[in-house]
């Protein structure tokens, strides 16, 4: 029930991020090569790599990009902090954080360079990540942000 439940929260999500995109902003994803390489579970965001092209949901992905668009807060249900990164290839991609589970990134602004490891949902617009925090109940991989220096999870 809570998987359907967070399913239905992630469709708001992508209704709502996708109503605020500007055609512009669609692009695709980018494999940084700022970042360190990823562990052997891990998959680099990119739209070459097979997560993105066979349309994978719920992988674990690694990268870093900067803030194009800092959104307003998803307040229904758990709340989530949101904005939009784009990766190094151009690619956008929507970030969800659990802002009831993992602290706020504070002073967020367009031009920052955030750092991430969570998962992904692919979607025709390049993706959502979610999932950047660790998992209280211990049945998901912790996922976690990092800017400024600082680590949110």
């Amino acid at each position: 029930m809570k998987r359907a439940g967070l399913l239905g929260l992630l469709l708001v999500l992508v209704i709502a991020g996708i109503a605020q995109y500007s055609p512009s902003l669609l692009s695709r994803l980018s494999n940084d090569t700022s970042t360190p390489a990823p562990a052997a579970d891990e998959q680099r965001a990119d739209d070459s790599h097979p997560t993105y092209q066979r349309r994978h949901h719920e992988q674990q992905i690694t990268n870093s990009g900067r803030v194009v668009t800092v959104l307003a807060d998803d307040n229904d249900g758990s709340r989530h902090q949101r904005f939009i990164l784009r990766l190094a290839s151009g690619q956008t991609l929507l970030v969800a954080h659990n802002i009831d589970v993992a602290p706020r990134i504070s002073n967020l602004e367009a031009g920052d360079t955030v750092s991430f490891y969570g998962e992904y949902v692919w979607n025709d617009k390049g993706g959502i990540l979610h999932w950047t925090h660790h998992d209280p109940g211990g049945r998901h991989p912790g996922g976690w942000l990092t800017h400024k220096g600082r680590q949110y999870q």
